[in-house]
């Protein structure tokens, strides 16, 4: 992942910089090379409140100030000085000349001009249309002005792991890992703890509980036990509002289980407050499962955008319609030319009934995951729709998009303005259409999407054909996975979990206590309800039945309801 880091410079101190003070004006400044302090700089003079005089520098003295400044600009590898500790009388020890000369400047009211000038020269990526003016050879992608992304690295380290948050998932341990040729083996990275209740516990012999109220929030647990080469092992799985610990302890040397509040102890070293009761509801793995999979994605939309030499904007970008041959190349290696009228498959949003979005599209089943490309040259154009909002409601809605440069031309991430989009896939082809084309490939993402693999390999250049397929798909799954660990999306995903949660808790509990034939209120809901047995859902139970009674007996819900009203008045005056 590239990087730039801003300059850093070391200056000599080559001028005492001291703060004299006065009893009429207590921050009063003097400046002065090698020279004692005075008590009469003009240059900060307070002549009168409020003027300009205050925050204004005369400007012969600023460009004597702008001059030193250069001077000590061109000086480099000298150390700083000691400054003499005796504050307030001397300047800030950690504060270098330059930096104090830069306030000095700033104090000064900016004019218009100046201060687009500041504005240009502190821009620490040029623009794309600067680099076009330079000529090529051009980068495949540049940095947006202001920076908020990163490029993946193809000289990284091919050892180092893609992603350190990522795992794999658990259905590609075996051949599905591999690719069709079984040279090269792309895997996929999803939340593998997702799968595990799956793998490990459904339809196995396993025991369920759930915590009410904890330090920490409702926890719902699973533990299984396991023997594996003569040895014993509990599996535990933990889920709680944040997250979900699976984990394997060994039972080796332990001559008691633990209880069930001390495992939730060892998961979660700072829950307190653990009371735990048993699942009994036979059809509570079916729930459970459905709440660990909830998050689990095997459908995928993509952008696909086309981009030809020297555009710089998304106008330009959605008002693409031709589709060359070196583009329809590229489409076919992405997946298969469907029809959308009736369309069974997954859609991805495009409409199969009517052909608002178009007539055709692309699509394809890859590893049991159905993906649907949004193609901008083949979503609908709209003549004198500058902005083209039908192609940009689609491809601006979606997560990851690939972008097909038939010529090299820089692409910059921020030249679409969308709020959902956070990583690209660049892809150049060379030699197109003949038996030679390959394909330069180019990844970046926001800055908080956490790094994906499978990496790039150096150089980033493929063949056409299988193996180069393989990657593609993987990388764009892999990238939309990472995408959901951003902020933006890992806090949607945060709320969408804990209400999750605490929708299964409620519900396990509630058919825990129907198994015993407690009824849906605890003792709890009825000490709430005033101590009465829970007369709230005694009227709620009574008006229910009051609405079938009108049918088949007259009066009967006025009657009910005079009776449940009558009930209410004498538990409140006992």
């Amino acid at each position: 992942m590239c990087s730039v880091h801003p300059h850093s410079l070391s200056l000599s101190l080559l001028v005492s910089l001291r703060y004299t003070h006065s009893p009429s004006s207590p921050h009063v400044c003097c400046l002065s090379a090698n020279a004692a302090p005075s008590t009469d700089c003009e240059m900060f003079s307070p002549a009168s409140k409020g003027s300009a005089a205050e925050s204004r520098i005369d400007k012969s003295t600023l460009s004597a100030l702008k001059g030193r400044k250069q001077e000590l600009l061109n000086i480099s590898n000298v150390p700083l000085a000691e400054c003499p500790p005796s504050p307030p009388r001397t300047a800030p020890p950690s504060m270098k000349s330059a930096d104090f000369f830069d306030m000095l400047e700033k104090m000064q009211v900016p004019k218009a001009e100046d201060t687009k000038k500041w504005k240009d020269d502190y821009i620490p990526y040029p623009r794309i249309e600067d680099v076009l003016e330079k000529g090529g050879p051009y980068p495949q992608v540049i940095l947006p002005q202001f920076g908020g992304y990163w490029i993946e690295d193809a000289e990284a380290p091919a050892g180092t792991p893609s992603s350190s948050e990522s795992s794999f998932c658990e259905e590609e341990d075996g051949d599905e890992g591999m690719s069709p040729d079984g040279a090269h083996s792309y895997r996929l990275e999803c939340n593998s703890t997702a799968r595990a209740y799956r793998k490990h516990f459904l339809g196995k012999e396993h025991m369920n509980y759930y915590c009410t109220g904890s330090s920490i929030g409702n926890l719902i647990m699973s533990l299984k036990h396991e023997e594996a080469q003569s040895q014993e092992f509990l599996r535990i799985m933990l889920r709680s509002r944040t997250k979900t610990v699976h984990d394997r302890i060994s039972l080796a040397g332990i001559s008691q289980l633990p209880s069930v509040p001390q495992i939730a102890k060892l998961l979660c070293d700072d829950a307190t407050g653990l009371k735990f009761n048993p699942v009994l509801y036979p059809r509570a793995s079916l729930l459970i499962v459905a709440y660990d999979e909830h998050e689990v994605n095997n459908t995928f939309k993509f952008g696909v955008v086309y981009q030809k030499f020297g555009q710089t904007s998304e106008e330009e970008l959605f008002g693409n319609n031709e589709e060359t041959p070196a583009f329809k190349e590229f489409l076919s290696i992405l997946g298969d030319n469907i029809e959308l009228q009736d369309f069974k498959g997954f859609r991805g949003g495009l409409d199969v009934s009517h052909g608002q979005t178009g007539s055709e599209s692309v699509y394809t089943v890859f590893r049991h995951r159905e993906i649907m490309f949004h193609v901008s040259t083949k979503l609908p154009f709209t003549e004198g729709d500058v902005q083209q909002l039908q192609r940009k409601r689609h491809i601006g809605n979606d997560i990851v998009a690939a972008v097909f440069q038939e010529e090299s031309t820089p692409f910059v991430p921020d030249m679409i303005a969308s709020n959902f989009l956070h990583a690209y896939v660049l892809v150049q082809a060379e030699n197109p259409c003949t038996d030679h084309t390959t394909y330069k490939v180019s990844v970046t993402a926001r800055e908080d999407v956490p790094s994906f693999g499978p990496p790039l390999p150096n150089p980033a250049v493929f063949k056409k054909g299988p193996e180069f397929r393989e990657f593609l798909l993987t990388k764009l799954i892999n990238a939309e996975n990472a995408c959901y660990k951003s902020d933006k999306f890992a806090k949607l995903e945060g709320r969408t979990r804990a209400a999750l949660l605490d929708n299964l808790h409620d519900e396990l509990h509630r058919q825990s206590h129907a198994v015993l034939g407690l009824g849906q209120v605890g003792e709890e809901d009825k000490l709430e309800n005033g101590g009465h047995g829970g007369l709230l859902e005694s009227f709620k139970g009574l008006w229910t039945a009051a609405l079938q009674f009108p049918q088949t007996v007259p009066g009967g819900a006025v009657l009910v309801v005079f009776i449940a009203l009558a009930l209410y008045h004498l538990s409140v005056t006992l």
